[in-house]
């Protein structure tokens, strides 16, 4: 191969892996858990990586989200109540459309009972140690999905609890 086609491979070997060096970069985030409110499932110190990415948002997955009312605050929920959905607190347990919810990542009771009628365009969001847990949907309201599109994917660091989350 010629000086010149080994140069031109090279250029573009370099720059389709800065393209998907910097589509990885925009498209997955990190972040440390600064509090208990995800516990068991995440606890304070733990570092995750998010993924941007435009799946819709299920039932059980922990994402993260910029607070509503304090810019550059991100809070860490798992989202219970889907769009369309009615959720109800009663008793200590969660409801959606009148049925139990099952909640394997909680053995908290929940409290204050609550209904909330989720929009199109809604979800619903709670932390999994609920006693810990302030501003998730009990205090700030339903969340637009919109903001809902960082999920957490993978937990790197203490590596004794190294992998995905659940």
């Amino acid at each position: 191969m010629s000086a010149g086609k080994t140069r031109l491979s090279a250029l573009v070997i370099t720059s389709v892996a800065g393209l998907l060096a910097r589509a990885l970069y925009v498209r997955l985030g990190r972040f440390e858990i600064s509090e208990a409110s995800m516990s068991p499932s995440l606890r304070p110190g733990d570092l995750v990586v998010t993924d941007r990415s435009h799946r819709p948002v299920c039932r059980g997955d922990i994402v993260v989200f910029e607070h509503p009312d304090r810019a550059s605050f991100f809070l860490v929920k798992r989202v219970v109540g889907l769009p369309g959905e009615r959720l109800t607190i009663e008793s200590g347990r969660v409801l959606v459309n009148g049925t139990p919810l099952d909640e394997p990542w909680t053995t908290d009771d929940t409290g204050p009972d609550g209904a909330w009628d989720l929009r199109s365009d809604e979800a619903f969001v709670l932390g999994d140690a609920r006693w810990l847990s302030s501003g998730d949907s009990r205090e700030i309201g339903p969340m637009p999905i919109e903001h809902l599109n960082m999920k957490i994917v993978f937990r790197y660091s203490p590596f004794e609890r190294f992998g995905r989350v659940r």
